[in-house]
């Protein structure tokens, strides 16, 4: 059984999430990161769970998704795990930040500890996830699907009713609409645990998401 905890964070309300087993390992997905309280309540959680971090993984290189990664390699000496394609994207974060925040970016972003492609395994504690490769919102767009539980992190490709825009570089309204039939092939009783935005499951999203069909 896994534990989800959902941190809403930064100027955009992006979701990290720490999940974790009773092992005590856990794995930290899209530490978007940018305030002290964002940090703070993060390191809290994990010290107040007695939680051990051992992967930080990353669905897409937008900046929202990666403030917290020079945090959390500081924290926790882990460096993020990227999609081959996104990962020029992410280390470009200053580049980034100049663009679509018009602020200078006081972090450093580590560099990418390993890039990871279609059917790769995540392993912590009793658990693993499969690298899903779904580009649309981004080239490198991935989830983190764990069978096991049924459970989908889908980053910004979906999201509850709606999903991820398709209109900044490397982005495809063909390729998302793609990715979203491949997910919803998935058993309906899957939940999903978006970028942004509350919790859904594949059966309610192929009922009523108008951009996903099977």
């Amino acid at each position: 059984m896994i534990d989800i905890k959902r941190f809403a964070i930064n100027m955009l309300q992006e979701n990290c999430y720490v999940v974790s087993d009773e092992t005590k390992e856990c794995v930290i997905i899209d530490c978007g990161a940018f305030y002290d309280e964002d940090k703070e309540a993060i390191k809290t959680y994990i010290q107040a769970k007695d939680l051990k971090p051992v992967h930080l993984l990353v669905t897409h290189g937008h900046l929202d998704h990666n403030f917290g990664n020079e945090f959390i390699f500081k924290t926790y000496g882990l460096k993020p795990e990227v999609s081959e394609r996104d990962e020029k994207t992410m280390l470009n974060a200053k580049g980034q930040a100049a663009h679509f925040f018009d602020m200078e970016l006081p972090i450093e972003m580590p560099d990418a500890g390993r890039l990871l492609e279609e059917n790769d395994v995540v392993t912590f504690g009793s658990h693993t996830f499969k690298v899903l490769e779904t580009p649309g919102h981004s080239k490198g767009s991935i989830c983190f699907y764990c069978e096991q539980e049924k459970t989908l992190f889908s980053g910004d490709t979906l999201f509850r009713f709606s999903i991820g825009r398709t209109d900044l570089t490397g982005g495809s309204m063909m390729m998302i609409i793609q990715s979203l039939r491949f997910l919803a092939q998935l058993p309906d009783d899957t939940n999903v645990y978006p970028g942004h935005g509350p919790e859904t499951t594949i059966g309610d999203e192929v009922a009523h998401n108008p951009y996903m069909d099977r």
